[in-house]
């Protein structure tokens, strides 16, 4: 049975690479897109109502399967997740050169920051370049479709802040959680792992369970160590170190650090036991 939440299939379309394993009355390859808001969930169904899933970030690739009443069936070229958002939320496509690795920052109308008018957007978004300004000693890059974000809150695309995914989680610390979040606005326990993989170079899955199925050095709870993760049923969490637990959570509801042991006493009444302790091979 094929992932819903990985490949795009239903009775009347499907992804091209899924032609002979599902029935479908027609398959397209799509077209690309690129995300034009801040942070755009990404549902299950082409319904306000429905949870999301998941969400994509400013700048980020899709291709566009289908495009009908207002919503943009899509697959993120991220991490592959397949959902519905508003066709609003959709641009033409730019090669993007730069990523945003602070937590948040903010593009501005043009290059001085005292301009009204910034949009936020998160830690993992993109950003496709075309020059540089300065304004009263602060450098700023220049978007090629309008606006400057400060220069010293991104890099180029392909270089990262740290090695360390410990040190991108700890930036989060105190955003809101948010279910499906995956941006310095909001995030769940996965997408802080996803997201503190991801600005260290390491391409990761989004939801726990694949995160659970990727990650497959298993280790003993007394081996535990900075790095290392932690997985209960639905939730998922980084240890800074021996003793400390980091993760995004709803007890807090928040990005917060919690000695280990008195969070597992606290979680056991919900999500019981620890499923498995996992390395990365970082």
């Amino acid at each position: 049975m094929l992932d819903r939440r990985l490949f795009a299939f239903r009775n009347d379309l499907a992804e091209a690479g899924l032609e002979g394993k599902v029935e479908a009355l027609r398959f397209t390859a799509g077209e690309p897109a690129r995300i034009s808001a801040p942070a755009v969930p990404l549902r299950p169904r082409p319904e306000d109502n429905v949870g999301i899933d998941t969400e994509l970030l400013f700048g980020e690739a899709v291709t566009v399967f289908d495009r009908v009443a207002g919503w943009a069936w899509v697959k993120a070229g991220a991490d592959g997740y397949v959902g519905y958002l508003p066709e609003t939320a959709l641009a033409r496509p730019l090669e993007p050169t730069h990523h945003v690795v602070a937590a948040r920052t903010f593009i501005y109308p043009g290059p001085d920051l005292r301009l009204s008018g910034a949009r936020a957007v998160s830690m993992g978004s993109q950003l496709t370049i075309s020059g540089e300004a300065e304004t009263r000693g602060t450098r700023y890059l220049l978007l090629a479709e309008g606006g400057a974000v400060v220069a010293a809150h991104c890099l180029p695309l392909g270089q990262f802040p740290s090695d360390d995914p410990l040190d991108i989680a700890v930036r989060f610390l105190e955003t809101p959680y948010l279910w499906g979040g995956r941006s310095g606005f909001g995030i769940d326990c996965s997408g802080l792992v996803q997201m503190s993989m991801a600005m260290t170079g390491r391409s990761i899955p989004r939801d726990s369970d694949m995160q659970h199925a990727f990650f497959s050095h298993e280790i003993d709870r007394a081996q535990l160590r900075r790095g290392d993760l932690v997985f209960w049923k639905g939730h998922i969490g980084l240890m800074e170190d021996e003793a400390t637990l980091l993760h995004a959570n709803g007890h807090t509801m928040t990005v917060a650090r919690e000695n280990f042991d008195a969070a597992v006493r606290r979680i056991g009444w919900l999500y019981a036991q620890p499923t498995a302790y996992r390395r990365p091979k970082l």
